[in-house]
């Protein structure tokens, strides 16, 4: 057991991450350290990484090193741990160009957190390479998490990825996909529920593949149903959706449950049949838009973002305008755009002939400014509508509230600047909000008194 040792933790990227760090400090509570939000009051700083695509790569070094400014022999923190996906791929490098850093913890080591801390502080000899080893664990997850995000909570319920994209690094980072099994998701949902959180958002690098490692079949519309009966709970949001998983019996599930809400996040990658077969896709333009097309029909006011990629290598002008084209006809509410980027140990890597930078980056300017077009079109036909609006946090300015209605997911999408007329709020209150004015990636609105309707 720890002697009261302060711990900071700094997560990157995705909300898979997040959930891996909540718990990673849940274990650390079980063993006797402390947590502490400023680092500069830590004596360790674990950094759990992202290290998926290049950009990941460089804020999670720069933030390593932004720390290692803080540790000294006449300073408190005394060690810096790195964890999570960059870690997992580059271990050796991080040794050699990284001494700052003290030890490493791989994806499948989140567990064994609190026992290299130990070691650390114990001045034990630490193996480099002991916490490194095939990616694929759930062994860390903890049902009784602290939740670092308000009102809502991430609930993680699968690791890993066995899709094989010839651009995604994701299934040598995390291993192949394995399923939480449902009981356990079920009783952490409760759990979340009496602490208080209203709407649980579903992750998993493909959350319509779950349980068809656990199960033979997938059960995501079962788990659904389940859920759909858990008391107190008010919303379920589905990130990460792939258009062959999503099946006819999902959607009736999402049609006909109250509480899941018309919501999709479905990363599509791209709008041109030689690209997506190139990708190593299992969806065509013609499936995609089947689907889609499918998904409005159910639920007229579903809500659909999704991501894209240009500049993957092969990618013509020709197959660029096919993406453009299907773009303007499938018409996603939100969507993200990346340049490719070529990562190591996937098929992609030695794919040629590679696009240009330039060229990459001028599509990339072009997608989103079709897409912004396409957002302020859709937010301008909500400027009058009413929506109901939960509160995530006051704004900076201290006049506007922050918060979303069911068609803006946290961290992706615009929010909605609330002021309030009536009362003083709080994050997790619900208000009824009159939409006033719109950019393509915010909305504005002011409470109604609902006693006046």
């Amino acid at each position: 057991m720890s002697t009261k040792h302060t711990i900071s933790m700094i997560t990157l990227g995705c909300s898979k991450n997040l959930v891996d760090a909540e718990c990673m400090s849940a274990i650390l509570r079980e063993q006797g350290y402390e947590m502490v939000e400023d680092v500069s009051s830590a004596e360790a700083v674990v950094v759990n990484t992202c290290g998926f695509i290049e950009s990941a790569k460089k804020e999670a070094i720069d933030t390593i090193l932004e720390v290692a400014s803080l540790k000294g022999p006449r300073k408190k923190l005394k060690f810096i741990v790195a964890t999570g996906c960059l870690a997992q791929r580059y271990p050796e490098e991080i040794k050699k160009s990284l001494p700052e850093v003290d030890a490493v913890l791989g994806t499948s080591h989140y567990q064994d957190i609190a026992a290299v801390l130990d070691k650390l502080f114990g001045k034990e000899a630490f193996g480099w390479n002991d916490y490194i080893g095939k990616p694929g664990s759930l062994k860390h997850m903890r049902r009784d998490r602290e939740i670092a995000t308000k009102p809502y909570a991430w609930l993680k319920i699968a690791e890993g990825c066995s899709n094989g994209c010839a651009f995604c690094a994701i299934p040598g980072i995390r291993g192949k996909y394995t399923s939480r099994p449902m009981e356990d998701i079920l009783e952490e949902a409760e759990i979340l529920v009496k602490n208080g959180y209203k709407e649980i958002i579903l992750a998993a690098q493909d959350t319509t593949s779950y349980g068809k490692d656990l199960y033979g079949k997938k059960c995501l519309s079962e788990l659904l149903h389940k859920m759909g009966k858990i008391k107190n709970l008010q919303s379920i949001r589905i990130m990460y959706a792939y258009i062959d998983g999503i099946e006819d019996e999902l959607i009736e599930e999402m049609k006909n449950n109250p509480k899941v809400l018309h919501y999709l996040d479905i990363p599509v990658q791209h709008g041109d049949d030689a690209i997506l077969k190139k990708m190593r896709r299992r969806d065509t333009v013609s499936s995609i838009t089947k689907t889609l097309n499918k998904l409005r029909s159910a639920m007229p006011d579903i809500v659909i973002r999704s991501t894209i990629m240009v500049g993957f290598p092969g990618e013509k002008a020709e197959n660029f305008e096919n993406l453009l084209k299907n773009l303007k006809i499938w018409r996603f509410q939100c969507l993200g755009c990346f340049i490719y980027s070529p990562e190591e140990n996937t098929r992609g890597y030695d794919m040629h002939p590679r696009v240009r930078k330039d060229v990459a980056q001028r599509r990339y300017e072009k997608v989103m400014a079709l897409q912004q077009e396409i957002s302020l079109s859709y937010n301008q036909a909500r400027i009058g509508e009413i929506v109901d609006v939960t509160i995530d946090s006051p704004s900076e300015d201290g006049i506007f509230y922050m918060g979303r209605s069911y068609r803006e997911a946290p961290e992706v999408d615009p929010v909605i600047f609330v002021a309030s007329t009536t009362r003083p709020l709080e994050a997790g209150d619900q208000v009824k909000v009159k939409i006033m004015e719109c950019t393509p990636y915010e909305l504005t609105g002011v409470t109604v008194d609902e006693s006046a309707e």
